[in-house]
């Protein structure tokens, strides 16, 4: 099968050339035929493009959930594959499904047949006996926004060097971990100060990648894996086997908490999160406009519908403090506040807008680090302390 033509040259790239992406139709909906002397398995799964799965905005197509599609004498009969642990996914799939394919011309009766698995609860994947590293894991927390822009990969980066900071001091250094999962626009590496690619261990299937290290935080992106100017161009699947592998196949040792930088939205890599790894829970990251809230609560509903509790809201870029020491709102006021009360979930902390954050992550020293005692470290400690307390008590 051949594979996309931006794959670097380089050794750890192993990790994606063992599953390669799933060729995908093109066709849009409009070109589906609706009349019973043309349905056909095709015509079928191209219909189900129309069913999301609960909580996201991707179809159950692209997800690679549709497993059997069939036409026969006016019967539409389709096999649905999930990972979950939700009982109402199960059903509210088979409703939305046998409502979309009833409303096509011709078919006269619709079988949906459902298997699941339940979601790993160990800490690990599915395959966990394949891999033990993921049982060394205590907590999992996503770190992730309802849209780009707000700041989430800074958040995340300077929210990671204050744990270590502060599980250094309780006598638990190196044991926190950061997974870059924006596979398409990957910003951990420079944020942190990381260059040049991870070391493999192994062959084969059981080849692990050992994560880079800096500020105390172990660190796995797809931005140590290709070129710097390499650009990735990949469909669903393959995405969401990265994202797995990533978990499976890295060998990050004894980590108190790992931290998942999150694309924006709702798609691939969330989901397969989700399914890969048991989430202790999820952090919103939010600016104060109602333009960032309104998006980013959508985000804390998704991982609702997946049973992953929101741990609560950072906001971000909360305010301005001039050389003066005085406060400008220029995002407005109180938007974390009232995502928290809407999502049932507190307000981590509010972190200002300051030059300082931007340059410490061009260039790779984040503000907690270069500047652990300012304003917004404190603040980052403070959140990094109330995260803590909270796992402790799961």
């Amino acid at each position: 099968m051949e594979v996309a033509k931006n794959e670097p040259k380089t050794p750890a790239y192993f990790f994606y050339l063992q599953h390669p992406p799933i060729p995908q139709r093109n066709s849009a909906l409009s070109t589906v035929k609706s009349d019973s002397s043309t349905l056909t398995p095709d015509s079928i799964k191209e219909r189900l493009k129309l069913v999301k799965y609960p909580g996201f905005s991707r179809d159950i197509v692209s997800f690679g959930l549709v497993k059997t599609a069939t036409w026969v004498d006016g019967t539409a009969s389709v096999m649905l594959a999930l990972t979950t642990n939700d009982p109402d996914v199960p059903a509210q799939l088979r409703k939305d499904v046998e409502e979309c394919l009833r409303s096509m011309i011709g078919v006269k009766r619709v079988v949906v047949e459902i298997t699941t698995q339940p979601a790993p609860t160990t800490g690990g994947p599915a395959d966990a006996a394949t891999s033990t590293a993921p049982k060394m894991i205590q907590h999992a927390v996503a770190i992730a926004s309802g849209k780009g822009g707000v700041g989430k990969s800074t958040f995340a980066v300077n929210l990671a060097c204050a744990l270590a900071q502060v599980l250094t001091e309780a006598g638990h250094p190196g044991s926190v971990g950061l997974l870059d999962c924006d596979i398409h626009g990957p910003s951990v590496p420079l944020m942190i100060g990381l260059s040049g690619h991870p070391e493999i261990e192994g062959e084969g299937a059981d080849a692990q990648l050992i994560p880079m290290e800096k500020h105390g935080v172990k660190v796995m992106s797809m931005g140590l894996l290709i070129e710097e100017n390499t650009p990735v161009i990949w469909r669903g699947p393959m995405i969401m086997k990265t994202v797995q592998q990533f978990v499976k196949n890295v060998r990050w040792g004894t980590l108190k908490i790992l931290l998942i930088d999150l694309p924006p939205g709702t798609g691939d890599a969330q989901l397969s999160i989700a399914q890969t790894l048991k989430l202790d829970g999820a952090i919103i990251v939010t600016t104060p406009q109602i333009a960032a809230t309104q998006i980013a609560r959508k985000g804390g509903l998704m991982f609702q519908k997946v049973n992953v509790p929101i741990l609560g809201i950072a906001e971000n870029m909360s305010y301005f403090l001039d050389p003066a020491g005085n406060k400008h709102a220029l995002f407005g006021e109180g938007g974390g506040e009232t995502l928290a009360k809407q999502l049932e979930t507190i307000l981590l902390g509010k972190i200002p807008l300051l030059p300082e954050i931007r340059t410490g992550s061009d260039s790779g020293m984040p503000i907690t680090v270069v500047n652990p005692s300012g304003t917004a470290s404190n603040e980052f400690q403070n959140i990094a302390r109330t995260l803590l307390m909270q796992l402790a008590q799961k």
